[in-house]
């Protein structure tokens, strides 16, 4: 069964950084595309970025210079990098992988950019 398991959340300042993490149970390489989403408070889960299995990656935000989507196939994680972090960033991000026309997601980090 594959599992993506996310981390690197937390509470930060506006104009900080973080990078989050999802470790994936098989080879990351088997999916066709990894990325993330977000869902904030009381809004719908929107796209944020992928990567596809060819390094090709594509982003879902409209400010996508503040975000940063690599991989370690080494060690079956992607991660998403955002910086100068904004209020408007708070939401929990989801990994995802999609091969063979499904899609599976973590459980979710949260991140709280607040003062």
């Amino acid at each position: 069964q594959v599992q993506l398991v996310e981390s690197g959340g937390g509470l930060v300042q506006p104009g900080s950084s973080l990078k989050l993490s999802c470790v994936v149970s098989e080879n990351i390489f088997n999916f066709n595309n990894v990325g993330w989403h977000r869902r904030p408070p009381g809004k719908e889960r929107e796209f944020v970025v992928r990567i596809n299995v060819g390094g090709v990656t594509h982003y879902g935000v409209s400010d996508k210079d503040r975000f940063t989507i690599s991989r370690d196939h080494a060690k079956n994680t992607v991660y998403l990098q955002i910086d100068s972090l904004k209020p408007e960033d708070t939401a929990v991000y989801y990994c995802y992988g999609n091969k063979l026309s499904r899609y599976y997601w973590g459980q979710g980090t949260q991140v709280t950019v607040s003062s």
